[in-house]
């Protein structure tokens, strides 16, 4: 509804836009009306704004009659009813042979006495914000941490395995196996992955994400955590995939061959394979989040080297046999930033972007075959492939060279936070008008 100031506002700045050579239909576009709208007012001689809110509603003939609505509010006031929903009066009245109104007309004439309260001790339901997004750059920055079970050979005993993982490196930093699931086992975890981290030599403390379990949020671990100068961070309630990367490292434990399938004998048996699984993650599985290098091999800073030798390794054989590559060799860029249930794509461009290889990424080193244009314009398609990645390849040309030479990321925040997004969709005339004057 439109009114009559707002009316003439427009109709001064379309007839403005049009005298100055723009067109009918895109000037009303831009002002957020139809050109027959405006055509409609013309004719109504802007003498009077919207008239729906004047509007002569007549009452519909089988409208409820106040006596009707009279008896919905002392029927939903009965104490039997107290903490009954609409829902759910209906059948009582039904079953003993009443009929008063529908369900949707209680509703409204509830609505209309304020009584449409949410009645017994329920609460309304809630919709879950957007999740925390954290950004890491470098090892130690976050550190994600849960507690999964491990079956034991009698049915009903469970032993407990308590894992802290490094996001950026994916290197498993701490773990203890329990056969109780208590708070003091995760703070005392906390404790020894500290220490076994140098957490005091750290220049920035990390994030630790977990779930909600109540092992997690107990006093004594927050306790803990304060000390440590961890600041802690928890899962949406309900939410079942906001620590992602701990939910996926015990699937990859629990379907390894070495897996018991019949349950672990004692409390010992599980600590062996722990210690053995923590080993073999860490130093043997060649992860493939992290271009197929090792957990432990990117926490230490190794796998920029590595990748730079497996790309000379895939330029050689190019060069020995161009025509084997219709394209770009295998993607050996190394990964430069890692998000906790990102939000934005803006966040991770601004954290960082990923360093380029030459050869890798873009535009072919050196052409793949003769009239290697012809196969090069082929890649590219209509451009829009190009267009698209243009901005990145321009970030990642500086922070990684032109020549191929590795440079570090500069230091940014692990915590980004969303600006809302009404704040952008919100227009007035005033900005409408000074939009079609431009």
């Amino acid at each position: 509804m439109t009114r009559l100031e707002d009316r003439q506002t427009l109709m001064c700045d379309i007839a403005q836009a049009c005298a100055e050579g723009a067109r009918l239909a895109p000037a009303c576009a831009l002002a957020g009306i139809a050109a027959r709208t405006l055509q409609r007012w013309k004719v109504d001689g802007l003498t009077r704004g919207d008239r729906r809110p004047d509007a002569d509603r007549p009452v519909p003939s089988h409208a409820l009659s106040e006596a009707e609505r009279a008896r919905i509010i002392e029927v939903a006031n009965e104490p039997r009813f107290a903490a009954t929903p609409p829902a759910r009066i209906i059948p009582a009245l039904a079953d003993e042979g009443l009929y008063i109104a529908s369900e949707s007309s209680f509703h409204r004439v509830l609505r209309a006495h304020g009584q449409m309260i949410r009645r017994g001790r329920a609460r309304a339901p809630r919709t879950s914000g957007p999740p925390r997004t954290h950004i890491a750059t470098r090892p130690g920055e976050v550190w994600c941490w849960d507690v999964t079970f491990l079956p034991a050979q009698v049915q009903g005993r469970w032993f407990y395995l308590y894992l802290i993982l490094d996001l950026y490196s994916r290197k498993v930093v701490g773990f203890e196996v329990h056969d109780t699931d208590n708070a003091e086992h995760a703070a005392h975890l906390a404790r020894r992955t500290a220490l076994a981290e140098g957490l005091h030599a750290m220049p920035t403390r990390p994030v630790l994400h977990g779930d909600n379990g109540a092992s997690l949020k107990a006093t004594t671990v927050l306790a803990m955590l304060h000390w440590l100068g961890i600041k802690p961070s928890y899962s949406r309630p309900r939410v079942s995939d906001d620590n992602a990367f701990a939910e996926a490292l015990f699937r990859t434990a629990k379907y390894r061959p070495e897996f018991p399938l019949k349950g672990f004998a004692d409390l010992m048996a599980a600590r062996q394979w722990a210690m053995q699984f923590v080993q073999w993650y860490n130093h043997d599985h060649r992860h493939s989040g992290i271009r197929y290098v090792t957990p432990a091999q990117r926490h230490a800073g190794w796998d920029y080297r590595l990748l730079k030798a497996r790309h000379a390794v895939y330029q050689s054989a190019r060069e020995r046999n161009p025509r084997r590559w219709s394209g770009n060799t295998r993607n050996w860029t190394p990964v430069g930033v890692v998000t906790l249930n990102p939000e934005r794509d803006a966040y991770v461009q601004a954290a960082g972007s990923q360093i380029q290889l030459s050869g890798s990424i873009g535009e072919p080193a050196f052409p793949s075959r003769p009239g290697g244009a012809q196969a090069t314009e082929h890649n590219g398609g209509d451009g829009r492939r190009g267009a698209t990645r243009s901005h990145a390849q321009r970030t990642s040309l500086r922070e990684h060279g032109e020549d191929g030479e590795h440079r570090t990321f500069s230091a940014v925040s692990t915590v980004a936070h969303s600006p809302h997004a009404g704040d952008a969709l919100r227009r007035t005339p005033k900005s409408t008008a000074q939009r079609l004057r431009q």
